[in-house]
């Protein structure tokens, strides 16, 4: 059955202080039953009415969800398993996509037990921020970045939703990147990267076509092969691990290292905050509170040290030099793997750990699909972050939007396929100091000024009845250009608080951030519910 879409009336051409009314949510395929060149269409709602049409076949055919962002009431709402909020993290963080993210670690300087601390420290902070934002959707039965309308108001939240989208395509660079390098490495480089670029983009758009119920299916097994996988490679590359192969960064360019290693996998288990509702909003309200952050926070933070880690092992293999000639020639303890990953990137030195090659070559497919659990899950909640962009927005199927979402992400990918780690020292960090921004703000509005009054939930999509959202704007900007801005490491980019740490800088954007963000929201926000009552 399809779900009803709004009619396109858009909202911003009232008045936000005087609109009493919600955002239209009567059916706008209501309006597309009547003849197609009427009058009363105009050419725009004449391309939205067959998009809806074709929204409508595909559900009939094939069963798509067309659910779409409206909120979830708590009688139609079909909870999955409890468990299903552990296994399907296990799915989104353990897949060979997470493997470039532990290897920074070894090339920043780090030695393998100062990796491996930064990973496990990062990550268990990280979780937090995602588990909590996660404890929301139940209790609201909305989507992850709708659940902010209550903070940072109607038109506010639109600003997170880009935020979000820039998230999703992130991401999805990354593990697309990884998946042509793989793919490439399975054909003896005949491949291009683009291939699998392409193939890995198209495989995830389709699985993310079914929604909540089938991405909740696959999300709970599809991480087994993986794990099987993944512990195989720990058998077979763990012996090569030199765990008395010291770190190469000095004095303050040390610190600097580790304090940026810690925020890259901060960054990496917290990013997670801005979608996580999304696949707990079926469950019910009185789902108890810390069984939602439990089981989101270990199904979090053990796969995703358990992969990471895995690539630690592959960044000390890789980068273990046992000499320097004058010539400035290093010597690799293991020539053959670190020759492989310099040419041929992640999926080189995957294809040289794994033995006998016909061994290899099946694991690296297996490998591949990997990614699927995350760039499924991304697809999904990105078409739904655009839906919230406004009327005209919701009205197009998410379909739509996730298939622009998958083409972007290729296109960028088979753009910077050669610059992998650059790609994911520079973007995972950066979203961190978003995610410690929206989690801070969702938590002091939850915990502090919603304490006692709750939320009125009728009112989520009425504008004049949720926050005006000025402060929890204030609050992001002033906590990202006075914290991110100041404390940031990236390569294109230091910080004058960064650059403490020598020439290569420290990130220390996230701390800044969370703290400046808190100390601008809990006044700002006093003062706007004492001028608005909202």
């Amino acid at each position: 059955m399809v779900i009803t879409r709004p009619q396109l009336v858009d909202v911003e051409e009232n008045s936000w202080e005087n609109n009493a009314s919600p955002v239209p949510t009567s059916s706008f395929n209501s309006n597309c039953n009547s003849d197609p060149n009427s009058t009363q269409h105009a050419s725009q709602a004449r391309v939205l009415c067959q998009l809806q049409r074709a929204e409508a076949w595909l559900d009939e055919k094939m069963g798509i969800e067309t659910q779409g962002i409206d909120r979830i009431l708590e009688e139609n709402k079909q909870p999955p398993s409890l468990l299903n909020m552990f296994l399907l993290w296990w799915s989104l963080t353990c897949h060979v996509g997470s493997l470039p993210i532990g290897m920074i670690g070894s090339e920043l300087g780090l030695s393998f037990a100062q990796s491996v601390m930064a990973i496990t420290t990062g990550t268990m902070f990280g979780a937090i921020c995602t588990a909590f934002c996660g404890s929301l959707g139940p209790k609201l039965g909305l989507r992850a970045i709708a659940t902010a309308r209550f903070s940072f108001g109607y038109y506010g939240t639109k600003f997170c939703s880009l935020l979000n989208v820039i998230i999703g395509i992130g991401y999805t660079t990354v593990n697309v990147v990884v998946v042509g390098q793989i793919l490439s490495a399975v054909s003896d480089y005949k491949i291009s990267i683009i291939v699998g670029c392409v193939i890995i983009s198209i495989l995830g758009y389709l699985v993310s076509l079914f929604g909540f119920k089938i991405i909740h299916t696959y999300e709970k097994y599809s991480w087994i092969s993986i794990f099987i996988v993944f512990c195989v490679l720990y058998s077979q590359v763990g012996h090569m691990v030199d765990l008395s192969y010291p770190a190469t960064s000095k004095g303050l360019a040390h610190t600097g290292a580790f304090l940026s290693f810690l925020a890259i996998n901060f960054s990496s288990s917290a990013t997670w905050s801005c979608i996580a509702a999304d696949y707990y909003c079926n469950y019910p309200a009185t789902t108890p509170s810390w069984k939602i952050w439990t089981l989101t926070y270990l199904g979090i933070v053990i796969p995703t040290v358990f992969a990471n880690v895995l690539g630690a092992c592959l960044g000390n293999i890789a980068f273990n030099i046992t000499s320097v000639s004058d010539a400035k020639v290093h010597t690799y303890a293991y020539p053959a793997l670190a020759e492989s990953y310099q040419e041929h990137g992640l999926g080189g030195i995957l294809r040289e750990s794994y033995h006998p090659l016909w061994l290899s070559k099946i694991v690296l497919v297996l490998l591949v699909f990997s990614v699927l659990g995350n760039n499924v899950a991304t697809n999904y909640s990105v078409g739904l972050s655009l839906q919230l962009m406004g009327a005209y927005f919701h009205a197009v199927p998410r379909f739509i939007w996730s298939l622009l979402i998958a083409f972007v992400a290729m296109v960028i990918a088979t753009a910077g396929r050669e610059s992998l780690s650059t790609m994911v020292i520079n973007f995972v960090s950066m979203l961190g100091y978003w995610s410690i921004c929206f989690t801070f703000i969702l938590a002091l509005e939850d915990k502090v000024f919603r304490r006692k009054s709750g939320y009125d939930l009728e009112s989520w999509n009425v504008p004049s009845k949720l926050p005006w959202g000025i402060a929890a704007m204030t609050a992001l900007l002033i906590g990202y250009l006075g914290g991110a801005v100041t404390g940031m490491a990236q390569s294109w980019y230091i910080g004058p608080i960064a650059r403490i740490f020598g020439s290569h800088g420290g990130d220390v954007g996230i701390y800044l951030t969370g703290i400046l963000t808190a100390a601008v929201y809990l006044p700002a926000r006093w003062y706007e519910f004492k001028i608005s009552h909202r």
